[in-house]
């Protein structure tokens, strides 16, 4: 059986780029070990920025649709 590989959700993702920037950061990893920490960094920041994208879409999405309900603006409560 063929497991499907699982898109991580955004804690995870922006938890393991903070451990990543840390130990880079360190200065304590070869060339090599750099350059591939990199390029996990950049794999992670473009998930983190989809996942953001994706949040903003919905909220919008949201406030748009309370937007078309007619509401009456607070100053007709009044009246």
């Amino acid at each position: 059986m063929v497991r499907k590989k699982s898109v991580p959700n955004f804690e995870k993702s922006l938890e393991e780029l903070e451990k990543l920037v840390e130990t880079m950061e360190n200065g304590d990893i070869s060339l090599e070990d750099s350059l591939k920490y990199f390029e996990r960094g950049i794999e992670l920041t473009r998930l983190c920025q989809k996942s953001l994208k994706e949040a903003e879409q919905k909220v919008e999405i949201l406030v748009g649709q309370d937007q078309q309900n007619n509401l009456k603006p607070f100053t007709d409560l009044t009246e």
